[in-house]
């Protein structure tokens, strides 16, 4: 089992996230959507910029938070198109060798997604 190593990422929010990679749930299949999501989130990087410029500005408040509502559920349908195509792939082959870890790990991942 050295094959495993283990990544950990701070979330913004402080949440310590820890992955395991090496066992039968390598992330070496291909994502379907990945262009799609990187484009997504490319336009929502994009649009907190222009947010973060309104605010330097000294715009209304009110048009800040109607920026801001409208990235925040950009991000939250990024996220629907990931859990998506993770849901297709990673979680078809998670059940296929009975990786129970990975199930956990998709729990996981909503539990938080949907918070």
């Amino acid at each position: 089992m050295d094959s495993n190593h283990e990544h950990t990422h701070v979330m913004e929010d402080g949440t310590v996230v820890t992955h395991n990679h090496g066992h039968s749930h390598g992330h070496t299949h291909s994502h379907a959507h990945t262009k799609a999501v990187l484009n997504r989130l490319s336009r929502a990087i994009g649009h907190l910029e222009s947010i973060r410029r309104m605010v330097e500005e000294g715009r209304d408040c009110s048009e800040v938070l109607i920026q801001l509502s409208a990235v925040k559920s950009a991000i939250n349908n990024t996220g629907k198109v990931i859990l998506q195509d993770h849901i297709e792939h990673c979680i078809v082959d998670a059940i296929e060798s009975g990786d129970h870890e990975a199930l956990d790990e998709l729990n996981k991942a909503i539990d938080r997604f949907m918070k």
